[in-house]
């Protein structure tokens, strides 16, 4: 049976002495009233034990888009986010002769709020429970490889689907610590969402990828939604006769100022951190993978570029994909620069060799931990060895195959009863694969998708013929020694050969039968069904060794639990996609970049300053007058003399935090985080609290620009604005 403590016990051995640094850490809401005196003492004015009740007040304004955080401002269901978490909407529903995503949207009124993308969210947490002993269960706990692996997915299925019997709710099973605790998330799951308000581009994302992660910083990054039920007041899917949500909480606009050295916490949905990854881990990510990504997605940008030149529509069909892109390079280029020269991987060598032998030191950890000790490196290097052999065909794959493998993998599991399809074909899922689909209508452009695939499969094709995919290159007809050229004259009579780049097609094939697969002379559709026998032969090999490794690295990771506890320090858990808190404060810092100082707070020159009419720093005409007009409001700062834009915050943060509420001392409303440092963006590996900035926005800033800019009266007046 697997060695496990019991949770409730490790929670305890993992808080009790947690409070040296408590300004680091993604802290779970029940575990801020054990730190209830070191949030007091930093300035919280709230009992600490309310911030853990996820259904009160205000942990239940906060909500998830699915890859971005945002919050309730209204009791119509008004939604803030960033900017940049609403693109995806704008773009999906901007044309080149209405580009909303160039010139801001606002609905005049709740008629003329306009559907979000399609597979768009809004995620309200509502329970947190422990259920580690239910998915390893002690029948669970004595099996290994494929084995294990199946097991765990049907206790996490069986408990999701007893917990969406109550309709209008999305439950999942996510894992801490490595695979050592599992928790229950329950969410209310809003699927009627609209785009209610964005401003122009050139606030939104005033300074482009120029300005990203960086400081000083001035942007807009903001948007609204609003999240729409059916009569009855529970989730439904879009309708005209919808009505907008009333939630039973929402956050307050800040009835005092923020000010520098201020106490500033900030709710979330943090995506993923790796501070408690391997050494070999951390070698093989920072020192081939994140490198290996950088190169390839700047010559996706370029390919992109190329192909969409001169055509407006082709461009907007790949913004969204753009901008993904260019933020991701971006932050690990950060990263890189921080790693390069840096003894990061030294310390966590040492750090393992410390642990290791503390395990080795005594005869009953020894047998306690010893043999997942031996395992885990070895199973992590034949992870990562797959991993590079596979690496350049998720590049060279072309999009439609990937979709005609899907709707393959749909029509053989809908044979099956819902509980053993696999996860993510059950019909919990089977709207969101529609919506999937008809995303992809304004998301893929052929000649650009072409260029790409033809691009890296040439790469590919060089590798040694031991690492390639010879059933894949048999469904594609390309082989080593062609050249691109080649591959590309392969590739347009594959593309010429598929109807699925038509929605009407997808949706079709989405409700055939395997025998209807089996034999269509789509071409798409005759590659997959010529590699799914291989297709299910390597997802097999990744559940066998993911199912030896889960058992692996939850023994190592309870050895690091045990260690830390006996050294009286506490081993929080990385962020994985669920509700966190961080708190810190409002500070610049000294010094920042090239050794300058850097002051908390941005102001409404910085935009003049670097306006220049075109390009990423194309400011509205509407907002340079408003600047220039020298009209504050009630939004100005005498110290200032002018509006807060951005401030710099002690918030451990990462990605999955944007959009996220920034709150003051009371929990009302003072900003919206969207942002860190280029040189501390490392910290999803590394933790330095002198390095740690959050890049915020200041809220004042948004509301000016909704008064003074937009006129945005309607959800000024809705947000009860002062």
């Amino acid at each position: 049976m697997k060695r496990l403590i019991p949770a409730a016990t490790t929670l305890a051995l993992s808080l009790a002495f947690a409070y040296a640094h408590a300004t680091e850490g993604m802290w779970m809401p029940k575990q801020l009233p054990t730190i209830a005196k070191e949030l007091k003492a930093a300035g919280l004015g709230l009992e600490p034990a309310k911030l853990a009740q996820l259904t009160e007040f205000p942990m239940n304004a906060v909500v998830s888009l699915g890859g971005c955080t945002a919050s309730f401002v209204s009791p119509q269901g008004l939604v803030v986010s960033n900017h940049h978490c609403v693109y995806g909407s704008l773009q999906f529903n901007s044309k080149p002769e209405r580009d909303l995503m160039k010139n801001g949207f606002l609905a005049p009124s709740l008629g003329e709020e306009l559907p979000a993308a399609p597979g768009t969210r809004i995620l309200v947490t509502v329970d947190a429970s422990d259920v580690t002993g239910r998915i390893i269960d002690t029948a669970t706990a004595k099996l290994v490889g494929k084995a294990r692996t199946d097991a765990i997915e049907k206790n996490e299925k069986a408990l999701v689907a007893a917990c969406e019997k109550e309709a209008g709710f999305r439950c999942n099973v996510y894992s801490f610590y490595g695979g050592l605790q599992f928790q229950l998330i329950k969410q209310m799951e809003v699927r009627d969402v609209r785009l209610v308000y964005a401003p122009a581009g050139g606030i939104g994302n005033f300074g482009g990828d120029t300005d990203n992660w960086m400081w000083p910083r001035h942007t807009g990054d903001f948007g609204y939604y609003r999240a729409y039920v059916g009569a009855d007041g529970k989730p439904a899917d879009y309708s005209p006769n919808n009505k907008p949500y009333t939630p039973k909480s929402w956050l307050k606009l800040a009835s005092s100022p923020l000010k520098d050295q201020d106490f500033v916490m900030v709710a979330g949905y943090p995506g993923r951190t790796n501070r408690l990854r391997l050494p070999a881990e951390v070698d093989f990510n920072l020192g081939w993978f994140q490198p290996a990504i950088i190169k390839a997605y700047g010559e996706e940008l370029d390919l992109i570029g190329k192909a969409t030149a001169g055509r407006p529509d082709a461009e907007i069909r790949m913004a969204n994909m753009v901008k993904g892109l260019n933020n991701t390079m971006k932050n690990f280029q950060g990263q890189d620069a921080s790693y390069r020269g840096s003894d990061i991987l030294a310390r966590k060598q040492q750090a393992f060799a410390e642990l290791k032998a503390w395990v080795m030191a005594d005869a009953k950890r020894r047998a306690q931990y010893g043999a997942d000790f031996e395992a885990v490196d070895r199973l992590v290097a034949e992870q990562q060895a797959t991993a590079k052999s596979e690496f350049l065909l998720r590049f060279a794959t072309p999009t439609l195959l990937g979709t005609a493998r899907n709707l393959l993998e749909t029509a053989h599991q809908r044979v099956l009863p819902d509980a053993e399809r696999k996860s993510g074909f059950q019909e919990r899922d089977m709207l969101r694969q529609r919506q999937a689909l008809e995303a992809l209508d304004r998301r893929y452009d052929e000649a650009t998708d072409k260029a790409i695939s033809a691009h890296f499969l040439a790469q590919y094709l060089t590798l040694p013929a031991a690492q390639l995919n010879k059933p894949l290159l048999a469904a594609l007809g390309v082989q080593p020694g062609m050249d691109e050229a080649a591959i590309k004259a392969r590739l347009d009579a594959l593309y010429a050969g598929s109807q699925l780049n038509v929605l009407a097609t997808r949706l079709e094939w989405a409700a055939r039968p395997v025998q209807g697969f089996e034999t269509s002379k789509d071409s798409f559709i005759a590659a997959a069904v010529a590699l799914y026998a291989d297709d299910h032969r390597r997802e097999d090999r990744d559940k066998e060794l993911a199912g030896r490794l889960q058992q692996a690295y939850a023994g190592t990771m309870q050895a690091l639990i045990d260690f830390k506890g006996s050294q009286g320090q506490a081993v929080y858990a990385d962020a994985n996609s669920t509700l966190r808190v961080s708190f810190g404060k409002v500070t610049g810092r000294t010094p920042g970049r090239d050794g300058e100082t850097w002051q908390p707070f941005t102001t409404l020159r910085g935009i003049t300053a670097k306006a220049t009419g075109e390009g990423e720093f194309d400011a509205p005409e509407a907002e340079l007058k408003a600047i220039h007009a020298g009209d504050f409001g009630s939004y100005g700062v005498k110290e200032l003399n002018s509006v807060p834009v951005n401030f710099l915050a002690t918030l451990d943060t990462t990605g999955g935090n944007s959009g996220s509420p920034v709150l003051n001392k009371n929990a009302e409303l003072v900003g919206l985080l969207f942002d860190g440092t280029l040189d501390g963006v490392i910290a999803s590996w590394d933790y330095n609290d002198q390095m740690i900035r959050s890049i915020v926005l200041d809220s004042r800033y948004m509301l000016w620009t909704m008064k003074f800019v937009d006129h945005a009266d309607r959800l000024l007046n809705e947000m009860n604005a002062k």
